[in-house]
């Protein structure tokens, strides 16, 4: 390798999902990803000139609600709330990782 050269790269927190990639990772119509998001339950999800683009955390936030209502037979909504304690465990276990209690 030469000095010249550089690598590039792109970390995913930097990356922006459009709806018909987050509804593909899904596998779910992009309509059903429009309906939870005009019901208000990804308020992570950010309209840009009219486009709506998403994060690596709402990416898995949609293939939980997706699961859950699937496996479950759940409203969105009650998908909403699990996904919402699921991330909260998630931030608290890597809290305690990160205070090398676990």
């Amino acid at each position: 390798m030469s000095e010249n050269e550089v690598f590039v790269g792109v970390l995913m927190d930097d990356c922006w999902l459009t709806v018909e990639q987050v509804a593909a990772a899904c596998v779910v119509e992009p309509a059903w990803l429009i309906g939870h998001i005009e019901a208000g339950l990804f308020p992570e999800a950010e309209s840009v000139a009219g486009v709506w683009r998403f994060s690596a955390e709402a990416l898995v936030r949609a293939r939980r609600m997706r699961q859950i209502e699937r496996d479950f037979d759940a409203v969105p909504e009650l998908a909403a709330l699990v996904a919402d304690v699921l991330e909260e465990v998630d931030s608290l276990r890597a809290r305690l990782r990160g205070a090398g209690l676990v």
